[in-house]
């Protein structure tokens, strides 16, 4: 099925560059609480995630938030996540089911 782009935009700037651009990503574990103070004097903006923030896992997340904002019968195909240039993970709907 084919969407607005326009909606997915609005759907994509919601749930993911609202909540991760510009921002410091950490694991949520106890010792991280210091952590989390002290880095928050330096950085603006810190994310907590129950994952260990790494590319793949963060596309996971990302297409967890996406997918249940998608209008009825519009399925996310997949994503694309740039660590750097040169160095991507990518997530495809059909390896997870």
């Amino acid at each position: 099925m084919v969407m607005d782009f326009g909606v997915l935009k609005r759907i994509v700037n919601e749930e993911i560059v609202s909540h991760f651009d510009h921002s410091l990503v950490l694991r949520q574990t106890p010792c991280n609480a210091s952590l989390r103070a002290m880095l928050a004097e330096r950085f603006g903006n810190i994310v907590t995630v129950d994952y260990q923030p790494t590319c793949e896992n963060m596309l996971g997340d990302f297409a967890r938030r996406i997918s249940r904002r998608l209008p009825e019968g519009v399925e996310l195909h997949s994503l694309r996540l740039h660590e750097t240039a040169t160095s991507f993970a990518e997530w495809f709907a059909e390896d997870n089911r």
